[in-house]
């Protein structure tokens, strides 16, 4: 499964496991539009979606990764270090659900601004 996220100065697709109970419930509420945030390297904003920590939720993800952070009920897309990596690992503020990865180079999102407005739409195959 396919995903455009847009923002004022770009947009980057994202390709998704579409059998990931967290993208099932994300693909629900699409098209959606949200205001950033930034967290260091990483771009994150409340999708209105609630979902579980799934089994396998990671802490520490890729550059590109395109994850769900549970505690905050939001889309969290790192592309470099955050405030609480460590050497040059990406590490999430907590485990998140591991939903996919950003296609092409993942610093387009260091163009993003806080409080930017952001539209995640599903790419039609």
């Amino acid at each position: 499964m396919q995903i455009r996220i847009s923002w004022p100065a770009g947009n980057i697709t994202a390709t998704l496991d579409a059998d990931a109970p967290t993208t099932q419930a994300l693909a629900k509420a699409l098209p959606l539009t949200s205001s950033a945030c930034t967290w260091g390297e990483e771009v994150y904003f409340d999708t209105g979606v609630s979902v579980s920590r799934e089994t396998d939720a990671r802490q520490v993800v890729e550059p590109g990764t395109v994850a769900f952070w549970t505690d905050g009920d939001a889309l969290a897309l790192p592309y470099g270090h955050t405030p609480i990596s460590r050497g040059d690992e990406c590490r999430l503020a907590s485990p998140c659900n591991v939903l996919g990865s950003l296609d092409g180079d993942a610093r387009a999102l260091a163009t993003v601004r806080d409080g930017d407005p952001i539209r995640v739409e599903l790419i039609d195959e």
